[in-house]
């Protein structure tokens, strides 16, 4: 029977929000995925951003790489419009990491968890 458990983010002090400091690649570690490749066996991640600048920022979310466009997650965020969701609920293992990068540093902060699953 498949089960899942609700964690943290492994980049997360307590379950906090995590302040997006780089401004290039690598960004940021975000999430490191659950270990092996065994099928049935994922984390399902789930990714919330909110800008807390004066204008529009370019986040870049690198999805298990960094590779354009293959691992690549670009979002525009506008100014204080509240938690805009990034990711929602793609799944990775192996130890993929995801990492985050914005166009300014230290304005944006990104909530979220990880769905543990296994068959």
């Amino acid at each position: 029977m498949a089960s899942f458990l609700k964690r943290k983010l492994s980049g997360s002090t307590d379950g906090k929000a995590i302040k997006v400091v780089q401004t290039a690649t690598a960004g940021d570690t975000i999430h490191t995925a659950v270990a092996g490749t065994t099928a049935g066996t994922f984390d399902e991640i789930w990714l919330y951003a909110y800008n807390g600048h004066t204008a529009a920022v370019t986040l870049t979310i690198e999805f298990g790489g960094a590779t354009v466009p293959d691992q690549n997650i670009i979002v525009t965020l506008a100014s204080k419009s509240g938690l805009q969701l990034i990711v929602p609920g793609l799944i990775l293992q192996n130890s993929m990491v995801v990492k985050a990068f914005a166009s300014v540093a230290n304005v944006i902060t990104i909530s979220g968890w990880v769905n543990n699953m296994t068959d």
